[in-house]
């Protein structure tokens, strides 16, 4: 015998149904776990106090350091492995060179200062250890020669002078006791100073970060970040490598945004997409040198005149300047690593620009993201006759700071620099690549889709090998 259901229950079947159906389709759908950056940043060390532990007098920055490896005994040998002492990365084979070459501060040159080579007694202040005297080889094994305190002791209390030796008048005592875990002020010392004064170098980093605003840096503003917390540091080998002194890097020795950041952290999904092919910088540092200007044009040809002197236009010692602040930066495909670096003794071509960086990657290469960088362009000698750019013996009792003599300052620099000069000079311009990647902004000031994808939005699309805006293309061009 069939048994069928009361009609009364199919109704409210049905009922049901027709109540719940929509409620469950409309109901929010779960969201993914909230991206929690804090939980991958690692608190900063309690370091304890030396103020009790070092013991006097110092006779000299040496004997700071014997007494720092007394207890710290592996601590030099770690620190000659880096290139904050080395100045040289490890040999690399490129196309253009038969053999294998290194790049670095130690041996190659670029478009503010130009080189170190024969300039030590300036250059050095940034080195970490004492005593690179001109003219002579220095010692890279002596370990009682790495200065601890340039990283360590309290900036307030000490700093560096000429040929990385501390500068005079500083209480070697009273800067040991001081030590600490490096801070930005440590960092920033060399790296907000970079190239010859404040803001000079980068257009992301110079000293309004040293106690910066959430709205400058929200990381080291709201956040208070030290420079060590997204450079983590192992054995004195420090995250983030600066493609300037490399040629190719890996990945692993790199700082990321997705080292804290998920890549889908975005709740708009059409934001998410981009991260194929913009980097988080592109869209979270809209502006460069948001405080402080940075110098975006250097011209060594007017070095030596007589003019009228301002820190931010022109100095007798190295010519005339153009400094900008709070400007929009200049976009390109970048892999990380480098397509070119032009090495000592390249031959250019003076009626155009030379490149003294170039990043690698363009819209066929999956690994390469649209990037922000700082274009720094310079007008620096060359000899006319060879054909390659020189480099001039700056610094140093008969430097061209001295004599304001171009050609001694050729002939001084062949013996060190080994590139036989003419006699002949003029200038070329050259171009220097900087990526942007500090300063980022409030999420509130990131930028949004007219920014880019309108009749005036910032991206050059055909430089960057669009067709034309691909919000009309559907995304990356088609690949080969």
């Amino acid at each position: 015998m069939n048994k069928h259901l009361p009609i009364w229950l199919i109704g409210l079947g049905a009922t049901l149904a027709v109540i719940l159906l929509p409620i469950l389709y409309f109901w929010p759908k779960a969201e993914a776990a909230p991206d929690v950056p804090q939980v991958h940043v690692q608190p900063t060390a309690i370091h304890v106090s030396h103020a009790d532990i070092v013991k006097g007098p110092f006779a000299s920055p040496q004997e700071v350091t014997r007494a720092c490896l007394s207890c710290h005994a592996d601590a030099a040998a770690q620190v000659m492995k880096t290139t904050h002492w080395t100045w040289e990365s490890q040999a690399f084979e490129v196309p253009w060179r038969d053999q294998s070459v290194t790049i670095g501060k130690l041996n190659q040159i670029n478009n503010f200062c130009i080189g170190a080579q024969g300039n030590q007694k300036k250059c050095m202040s940034c080195h970490v250890g004492y005593g690179w005297e001109e003219n002579a080889s220095y010692d890279f094994s002596a370990q009682e020669n790495v200065d601890c305190l340039a990283c360590h002791a309290d900036p307030n209390l000490y700093g560096k002078g000429d040929y990385g030796d501390p500068a005079q008048g500083v209480d070697l005592l009273a800067a040991a006791k001081s030590v600490t875990m490096p801070t930005r002020q440590n960092c920033g010392k060399c790296h907000f100073d970079g190239g010859g004064g404040n803001g000079v170098k980068h257009g992301d980093l110079d000293e309004s970060l040293f106690f910066p605003s959430e709205e400058l840096d929200v990381h080291m503003g709201k956040q208070d970040f030290q420079c060590t917390t997204c450079h983590k540091t192992t054995d004195h080998q420090i995250l983030g490598r600066l493609i300037a002194d490399n040629y190719t890097v890996n990945p692993g020795e790199q700082a990321a945004c997705t080292d804290c950041h998920s890549a889908t952290l975005h709740q708009d999904e059409r934001i998410n997409a981009h991260i194929q092919t913009v980097a988080c910088q592109t869209c979270h540092i809209p502006s460069m040198a948001v405080k402080d200007p940075t110098k975006i044009t250097w011209d060594w040809s007017t070095a030596g005149q007589d003019q009228p002197e301002d820190h931010y236009t022109f100095l007798k010692i190295k010519g005339s300047f153009v400094y900008e602040k709070n400007f929009q930066p200049a976009y390109t495909w970048f892999n990380g690593n480098l397509a070119y670096r032009y090495l000592l003794g390249d031959k250019i071509d003076p009626a155009q620009p030379t490149m003294i960086d170039q990043p690698a990657g363009d819209i066929q290469d999956p690994t390469a993201r649209i990037f922000p960088f700082k274009i720094h362009i310079a007008k620096q000698p060359y000899d006319t006759v060879n054909n390659y750019l020189l480099q001039p013996i700056t610094a140093g009792d008969n430097g061209f700071w001295t004599n304001f003599d171009w050609n001694n300052a050729f002939r001084l620099a062949e013996p060190i620099t080994g590139l036989s000069y003419s006699g002949q000079y003029g200038f070329a311009e050259t171009w220097m690549y900087w990526p942007t990647t500090h300063m980022v902004q409030p999420k509130e000031n990131a930028l949004q889709c007219d920014d880019c994808h309108s009749s005036n939005g910032r991206l050059d699309w055909q430089a960057l090998g669009y067709p034309g805006d691909p919000m009309e293309w559907g995304g990356r061009f088609n690949k080969k």
